[in-house]
């Protein structure tokens, strides 16, 4: 399982965007990689049990849904600073 988890470094899926995503923040590569596994045999496991199609939505989907992510826990933790985030518009 591992050896497929350290393939996802160059994989343009979801679980790709998200070993690259744990190699470049906290972790250091093998967690990266025990991670990315333990995800992969989650997703097997739950597709093996539920009997149904696993469609992986791409990279793209994954990437936005963390940026999401990020916008959301930023703008909680201004509130509780006591800030207000404000958007500016996106450079040309």
């Amino acid at each position: 399982m591992k050896l497929s988890a350290a393939a996802l470094r160059t994989s343009q899926t979801a679980l790709g965007a998200r070993y690259r995503r744990l190699c470049a923040g906290h972790m250091d590569k093998p967690k990266a990689v025990t991670a990315a596994a333990h995800k992969l045999a989650r997703r097997i496991y739950a597709i093996l049990t539920k009997v149904e199609e696993y469609t992986d939505r791409g990279q793209a989907y994954d990437e936005e849904r963390y940026r999401q992510r990020v916008v959301a826990n930023l703008n909680r933790r201004a509130q509780q600073l006591g800030l207000q985030v404000v958007p500016i518009a996106a450079p040309a």
